[in-house]
């Protein structure tokens, strides 16, 4: 499994889901596992340390990357010893030197590539060429990304679902004034979660939290900066009324879930946006994009809105905000889903199956 997004400096929801992947087949699988990744001085950050040996290439990162979409080597049994399979577990896909999986979390970047790094729209784009060509089987987390690999020409024969799970964890009260405490988080706050990038449409959120009547309610960003996303001039204008409180710890971040009023995720572009489902997790009611995988996770469970409707936007938080009647239902209702319709259990029998068919099929048709 590549693991290399674990050590980016910003590893996002692709290294988590490949981390929780990871754990879900310790726990639920019968598949030996083992990491590949370029070569490091250091760990990664304390809270994306894989839980499974992972073995470096002899390339450090930029030059392991472009070695593999260029060159198409060194095969990862140069470090890994042999494989049944190999699974890309992000966009640096390497040669299929066994059956090869690849995960496409989304296809963003085909949208608005104005949104990416140009070097960032290059490498996705060959990484997406390659998987298209030498992937024997390729995997999503949503049929919306499935359908998007459909128009990008990938085979719908290669083609598999496999969403991600959620292990639901009751969170005690006193985490949630904990949490509080920390951040000086006194009333009522919307919580959003995520990378700060264009394609997570804070600039809209941001514009609707203004226009919002009350003034008791808070609104919490809670992850990292990304790229391309310059915040200052509306969080100068909101000032107390939005607390950016940066990356939090997984128990932090059910933490700040439990304690939200609303949490609120209105992305134009998800390839399955699990800060929706972990919300869900936690009782949490969801405001989320109207057409989207994140529309695709939540159902009827979430009020959804199109993403670009600073106004629409704005009414359904304050909908949501006024009514805790309404709150409750859909809060409790989110939760059921989460928990009978997304387990990592689920994910982990689904790996393995795709992991059995690659084997058997031996290698990209």
């Amino acid at each position: 499994m590549t693991l290399e997004q674990c050590w980016h400096s910003v590893p996002g929801g692709t290294a988590q889901a490949a981390l929780e992947s990871v754990r879900a087949l310790q726990v639920h699988g019968q598949v030996a596992q083992i990491g590949v990744s370029a070569r490091h001085r250091h760990d990664p950050a304390t809270s994306w340390v894989p839980p499974i040996p992972v073995v470096p290439l002899p390339l450090p990162r930029l030059a392991l990357y472009e070695s593999w979409h260029r060159l198409r080597r060194p095969p990862v049994q140069r470090a890994t010893g042999p494989v049944d399979v190999i699974h890309a577990t992000g966009m640096a896909v390497p040669p299929p030197s066994a059956p090869l999986v690849v995960t496409v979390h989304d296809l963003a970047f085909t949208h608005d590539p104005s949104q990416f790094t140009r070097r960032g729209v290059a490498f996705f784009r060959r990484a997406i060429d390659l998987a298209r060509r030498d992937a024997t089987l390729v995997m999503a987390p949503s049929r919306a990304t499935l359908d998007e690999c459909r128009a990008q020409g990938f085979d719908p024969d290669r083609l598999r679902l496999v969403p991600w799970g959620i292990e639901p964890r009751p969170v005690a009260g006193s985490e949630v004034e904990a949490f509080r405490a920390r951040h000086g988080l006194e009333g009522r706050y919307v919580l959003w979660a995520g990378t700060i990038e264009p394609r997570k449409n804070l600039p809209v959120l941001l514009d609707a939290f203004a226009a919002l009547a009350r003034r008791d309610v808070t609104l919490v960003l809670a992850g990292p900066q990304g790229w391309n996303e310059d915040l200052t001039p509306r969080l100068a204008a909101l000032g107390e009324r939005v607390r950016p409180v940066g990356f939090l710890t997984q128990d932090d971040l059910r933490a700040a879930y439990a304690g939200a009023d609303v949490f609120c995720f209105p992305s134009r572009q998800e390839g399955f946006g699990l800060p929706v489902l972990e919300a869900m997790a936690q009782g949490t009611p969801v405001v989320t994009s109207a057409g989207t995988a994140t529309a695709e996770v939540a159902g009827e469970t979430g009020v959804l809105v199109d993403p670009e409707d600073v106004g629409g936007l704005g009414d359904a938080l304050g909908g949501l905000l006024d009514d805790p009647d309404r709150r409750a239902r859909l809060g409790t209702a989110g939760h059921d889903r989460a928990r009978d319709h997304f387990s990592w259990a689920a994910t982990a029998a689904a790996l393995e199956a795709v992991y059995h068919e690659a084997a058997s099929r031996g290698g990209p048709s």
